[in-house]
């Protein structure tokens, strides 16, 4: 049977088993003992059953515009409005940077969507939970059973006080759909031609980028053109030299932390080093990444930094041949730390007439058959990720080393998270610093002085 012929079979079983499988209202884990008076203020008693509620009509935002991501929407949703029948979803798809924009207009207006994607990031949720524009999502939580489904390490990304003020902590305002975890890609041949292996040791791994250089190649590809491609190459560099717990607190702009400290002086000197030594592509500060990803499926470079979401175009390109692992520990067997989160989860909107449907919804997309759905459609499940591994391939490596993080590691949170200004501070900084105008000291002072006064202005 071809692949593609496997594939729809297997999705088309599994929305089946999804659709009966929430034909108990609340399967998501509540139960019968969830609340089942209808209600919609925060910390009010919910409702877990929909289907009484008469016809409603759910608008619903997303960016899930490529192929697999679009395609697994498409059929959950189907799924939802044959499962509930007096509800119609009301979809409108449009590309992440239309959705910020848009999302944050229509929060203040009279046209907000009932269920959106919003970035967890502190320059959208987090000042969307502070101006009250999303609901809290606690008593849901506790009807659906969300904090059994979903472990602490995922459950963090979405988690903000009530004021906005600390992240990571706090009450849930949103739900993941898939996992994402930055990592190496690799070529398996090339890997061989050069007499070496995976390495398991962050040690090893300097020490095959000095190889790779003097055999005349290039160890690492890199496309800093937009300057957020060089954060997902400092955050596997930090991990590797800074404690889990004080990245947390710098990614999740929370107090308690500083940049100006040894070790993470010590990252910052490893990835000059790295400059120096000329071991990324020519012109790399001014290349796309759209473009450098793409040489390197045509046999460009040795190994990629880069994120999950690369996986299904990378595969589709190189086949067997492509490989992924996750930044391998400081000492052997020991915990691997990497850069990594989820995709951009659900929320519900404050002005949501219809928030136990809404909720409804949010549940039926992120239970344990639509991590079937998501698997099957090239999509990384954020839960049950194990159980729906691929059987080989590119997907199955990067599969294992998002479950070897987040279960035996640690999977910390994107650094340009921690301020509503961070993402341009960084991406700036990491430029100017790989680009030589800005030294280790320059490039510190810059990330702390503004990590150090959001976190002033939040006391």
């Amino acid at each position: 049977m071809s692949r593609h012929r496997t594939h729809r079979t297997v999705v088309t079983a599994a929305v089946a088993a999804l659709a009966l499988a929430a034909c108990t209202p609340g399967s998501g884990g509540g139960g019968e003992d969830a609340p089942t008076t209808a209600g919609g203020e925060t910390g009010g008693e919910v409702s877990t059953d929909i289907s009484e509620l008469g016809d409603v009509t759910l608008v619903v935002w997303d960016q899930e515009v490529r192929g697999g991501q679009n395609e697994q929407m498409e059929q959950l949703n189907a799924a939802f409005m044959e499962r509930y029948p007096n509800v119609t979803i009301e979809r409108n798809t449009m590309s992440n940077d239309d959705l910020t924009t848009t999302l944050r207009l229509a929060l203040t207006g009279d046209d907000a969507p009932d269920v959106t994607q919003v970035n967890n990031s502190r320059s959208q949720m987090g000042q969307y939970v502070a101006a009250g524009q999303l609901r809290n999502l606690d008593d849901y939580a506790e009807a659906y059973g969300w904090t059994d489904r979903f472990s602490d390490s995922v459950l963090q990304n979405t988690r903000y006080s009530e004021d906005g003020v600390i992240f990571g902590e706090g009450s849930i305002w949103a739900l993941p759909q898939v996992g994402e975890v930055v990592g190496v890609y690799y070529s398996k041949s090339k890997l061989a031609e050069l007499g070496l292996e995976v390495p398991q040791t962050w040690a090893e791994l300097g020490e095959q980028l000095a190889t790779i250089s003097e055999a005349g190649q290039t160890p690492l590809l890199l496309g800093n053109l937009d300057q957020w491609p060089a954060g997902h190459v400092f955050g596997p560099v930090q991990g590797a030299h800074v404690d889990p717990e004080e990245i947390r607190a710098l990614g999740f702009g929370n107090e308690g932390a500083s940049w100006e400290t040894d070790e993470n002086r010590a990252a910052a000197e490893e990835l000059a080093a790295w400059v120096e030594a000329g071991y990324f592509n020519d012109g790399f500060n001014g290349a796309d990444y759209d473009a450098v990803w793409q040489s390197f499926t045509e046999g460009e470079g040795v190994y990629l930094m880069a994120g999950s979401w690369l996986g299904p175009d990378i595969e589709a390109a190189m086949g067997e041949d492509a490989g992924f692992f996750a930044p391998p520990p400081t000492e052997a067997g020991g915990p691997k730390v990497t850069t990594g989160g989820t995709g951009i989860p659900f929320a519900i909107t404050a002005s949501s007439e219809v928030p136990d449907v809404g909720a409804a919804y949010i549940d039926f997309i992120t239970s344990e058959e639509a991590m079937a759905v998501l698997a099957e459609t090239g999509n990384m499940p954020v839960v049950e990720t194990a159980e729906h591994m691929p059987d080989g391939g590119l997907q199955a490596d990067i599969y294992a080393a998002y479950a070897e993080v987040t279960e035996e590691g640690a999977l910390v949170p994107y650094l340009d998270w921690a301020t509503p200004t961070m993402g341009d501070t960084l991406g700036q900084s990491l430029q100017s610093f790989l680009g030589g105008q800005l030294d280790v000291d320059g490039l510190l002072a810059a990330l702390e002085a503004d990590y150090s006064e959001f976190v002033a202005s939040t006391q």
